[in-house]
């Protein structure tokens, strides 16, 4: 009987996938709203897809599912296995107390990733994609504003005074020189 006008019938829902809409995984057709991982749902794309016969999985719910078990296998992303390997026969050994090796710069990880710079304005982590410098301190660009008027600020335009941030107008009109002639109206008193 001839298919007319309509397309495949999607592996996860049976109904018709236009061509418009349709993912195609293993020879199968699927909506894209109807790629997901069996066992989480996350929504998936042709890096992150396992198969296994006509299921689907994200590759971390495949490897738990049927990635290799026992000692030295994680079961997917950073986990630890607690199987001893005692049903195979393997005594477990004692546990050693870890002792941390002399690292000279502890901070090193937290520097390339950005993990303990703070932003003086909001006090969270401060990444690299999103570090702005100021002041000599690094800042978030939605941050990176005159502490007074609001302002977004450029390194440009940034004026830095006791570890808080201004635009040159609000830095002047509060700290600069205060006086006859430097733009503030001062009082002046008449010697007799």
């Amino acid at each position: 009987m001839p298919n007319w006008g309509g397309g495949a019938k999607c592996s996860a829902c049976e109904k018709t996938v236009y061509h418009a809409e349709e993912i195609q995984c293993n020879g199968r057709s699927f909506h894209k709203t109807c790629f997901i991982c069996m066992v989480c749902r996350k929504g998936l794309d042709s890096t992150t897809v396992a198969a296994h016969e006509s299921e689907i999985y994200c590759k971390t719910c495949y490897g738990k599912k049927y990635g290799p078990k026992g000692y030295g296998y994680g079961q997917g992303a950073g986990a630890l296995s607690s199987d001893t390997g005692e049903h195979l026969g393997i005594q477990p050994q004692e546990s050693k107390p870890h002792r941390p090796t002399a690292n000279s710069n502890p901070n090193k990880f937290a520097q390339k990733f950005g993990g303990s710079e703070r932003c003086p304005r909001c006090s969270k982590a401060v990444y690299a994609a999103e570090k702005v410098m100021g002041g000599g301190k690094p800042w978030h660009k939605t941050c990176f504003r005159c502490a007074l008027c609001g302002k977004s600020l450029e390194s440009t335009t940034v004026t830095d005074k006791d570890g808080e941030i201004y635009c040159k107008v609000c830095y002047a009109k509060n700290f600069g020189p205060k006086g006859m002639g430097l733009g503030n109206l001062g009082a002046v008193e008449e010697k007799q």
